[in-house]
């Protein structure tokens, strides 16, 4: 979901948890979570908190930067900030 000025945050949550055989339930459970804060990350509606996204990036043992990009948007077009 937009972030004010044309930003977004963009995460690989849902292809990691899947390829990590995780239920949503298991890796709320793991996060300290509920499962709708899983949900609501995974359809990129909300963002992590920073000490969520620490846990998120021990969990699958990836660097945050790997699991999650920020876009910028300007008048119609897209600039990836990340990578």
């Amino acid at each position: 979901m937009p972030r004010g000025r044309g930003e977004i945050i963009r995460n690989k949550l849902r292809k990691l948890r899947k390829q990590k055989g995780l239920t949503q339930k298991d890796l709320a459970k793991l996060l300290e979570v509920s499962r709708q804060t899983v949900i609501s990350i995974e359809k990129e509606r909300r963002d992590p908190s920073l000490e969520l996204a620490f846990k998120i990036s021990q969990t699958f043992d990836r660097p945050v930067r790997k699991i999650f990009k920020l876009e910028t948007y300007r008048s119609n077009s897209r600039v990836m900030m990340n990578d």
